[in-house]
């Protein structure tokens, strides 16, 4: 007979997270205010393509930004100057934001008049996967230089997003990267996954990816 209580601590700390997720989403959805929880290891050009972003969409939509960190304000006042809404999050140490700490930027961002929120979150394949943050849609950014291996390495990651960006296309040259691997590894792991070759540097495929978010934004907004 066990003298000692068993907690699943993982089990219900997803359990839990996934209610409030979902009860974000219904608080966004009838805010019309899409959320987009963009992801990618550290270097990949997250902060670069949210700022180009904000450059294509910015005058026809109102665009805020939440940039989630260990410990750093940079990419905050990158966008701050790029003329979007912006809020820094400290995650204390934590490698993932949760549906939690995504309310919480949200509060602090204020959503009232925003039409698309760009959540930036910490940087790395494994962790931010796990977590449902409640957003909208999910996207991740692969660069070049981080190699074509990258499904077979982190599964979960590429299972879990509705679109890829394939970012650095213009140092294709340069590295021993099999685009056509990757979207068939990709793929395999999900089906429904939209792939879009880009370079943030140089603005390649960035029409192309800002005709995906405009109109997720107007479907979220009009369903």
């Amino acid at each position: 007979m066990k003298k000692f209580k068993v907690l699943e601590i993982k089990e219900s700390v997803f359990e839990d997270n996934n209610q409030q997720a979902e009860l974000l989403r219904q608080e966004l959805k009838k805010n019309k205010t899409f959320l987009l929880n963009l992801m990618s290891s550290p270097g990949s050009g997250k902060t670069c393509t949210v700022l180009r972003t904000i450059e294509v969409l910015g005058k026809e939509m109102s665009i805020g930004v939440l940039e989630a960190d260990i410990d750093s304000d940079v990419d905050a006042h990158a966008v701050y100057k790029a003329g979007a809404k912006v809020i820094q999050l400290h995650t204390g140490g934590m490698c993932h934001l949760d549906a939690d700490m995504t309310k919480q930027g949200l509060e602090g961002l204020g959503i009232g008049d925003i039409d698309c929120g760009i959540l930036e979150n910490v940087g790395n394949l494994v962790c931010p996967a796990e977590f449902d943050t409640g957003a909208s849609k999910n996207a991740m950014i692969l660069s070049v230089p981080e190699g074509d291996d990258k499904p077979l390495k982190y599964p979960l990651m590429f299972s879990k997003v509705d679109i890829l960006l394939i970012n650095k296309i213009d140092t294709l040259d340069y590295f021993d990267f099999d685009l056509e691997a990757v979207k068939e590894r990709a793929k395999k792991l999900n089906s429904n996954i939209e792939v879009i070759p880009i370079s943030a540097k140089t603005g390649e495929g960035i029409d192309e990816w800002s005709n995906w978010l405009r109109a997720e934004v107007k479907n979220w907004k009009e369903v």
